[in-house]
């Protein structure tokens, strides 16, 4: 009945391979699952635009691979955040994510991560982060409706770089449709003591990325060249709930993509056995 699932982040596989072709590798690689980006970029944030017939696809896609998709990375907001001073762009953020949540709803998805923003390229001040309140909690009863949960990614900014950072907004909110998706390695990077600040958010915590990081330093790494203490945080995330734990790290031009599957997923799997 206990049963942990491995999902992979689209983007450990080259940017050139098709959907279709990513779903077809992750699950030769092994995982359980797959997780799609919508980031910035004028491509990613076109799949919120699919038509009906395109959706169908994608869910048949996912069959014919055997790979679901149930969770979605919406980094998105970056560029377009819930906070920014210019009316616009916070209507723009506004849209970006009940088309995430309409997507999520069509194809399966289950649990869309927000980035921990109020802003990014802009200073952060009382207003972007009053905005970013307001327009935090319409978007959850969006998200409500659709039975979706949203769930905030511990970023590599000041403003939501710990669990227990999170864990304010998600307690004021008080909703089913709001949770934690912590990056451990972000949490690393953020917190004096990783193991009690993912403690913080017990019974909150949706799933885990799973990625490494050094200080300054939030990509990029394979897994063992930083200093995440994944054996410690790993079993800590299971004791606390966690069963869906997302591998995430980005595909390096040059390395063979299959055998960098294989390796996270049995670098993973080997602590949780452990």
């Amino acid at each position: 009945m206990d049963k942990i699932k491995f999902g992979l982040y689209e983007k450990a596989m080259p940017n050139g391979f098709t959907l279709k072709r990513k779903l077809d590798t992750a699950a030769e690689a092994g995982f359980d699952q797959l997780e799609l980006s919508v980031d910035e970029t004028d491509e990613k944030l076109a799949r919120l635009g699919w038509g009906l017939s395109e959706r169908k696809k994608f869910v048949a896609a996912q069959a014919d691979s055997h790979m679901p998709v149930r969770t979605m990375c919406l980094s998105a907001q970056r560029k377009y955040p819930l906070g920014s001073h210019d009316g616009e762009t916070r209507k723009r953020s506004m849209s970006i994510l009940s088309g995430a949540v309409d997507l999520a709803y069509d194809t399966g998805i289950r649990i869309i991560q927000l980035a921990g923003y109020d802003v990014y390229y802009e200073q952060g001040d009382e207003d972007t982060r009053a905005y970013f309140e307001e327009n935090l909690e319409r978007c959850v009863r969006y998200a409500a409706s659709s039975g979706v949960i949203l769930a905030f990614e511990t970023m590599e900014t000041d403003f939501m770089n710990t669990t227990e950072k999170a864990m304010r907004y998600v307690e004021r909110i008080n909703s089913p449709y709001l949770q934690i998706y912590p990056d451990i390695g972000n949490v690393t990077n953020g917190a004096e003591d990783p193991a009690a600040d993912l403690a913080a958010g017990k019974g909150r915590l949706a799933a885990a990325h799973l990625k490494e990081t050094l200080p300054g330093v939030f990509r990029d790494l394979r897994y063992g060249e930083g200093r995440v203490d994944f054996p410690a945080l790993v079993p800590l995330l299971y004791r606390l709930g966690v069963r869906i734990f997302t591998c995430e790290f980005w595909y390096r031009e040059g390395t063979d993509c299959r055998s960098e599957l294989e390796y996270a997923l049995g670098y993973m799997k080997n602590i949780l056995k452990g």
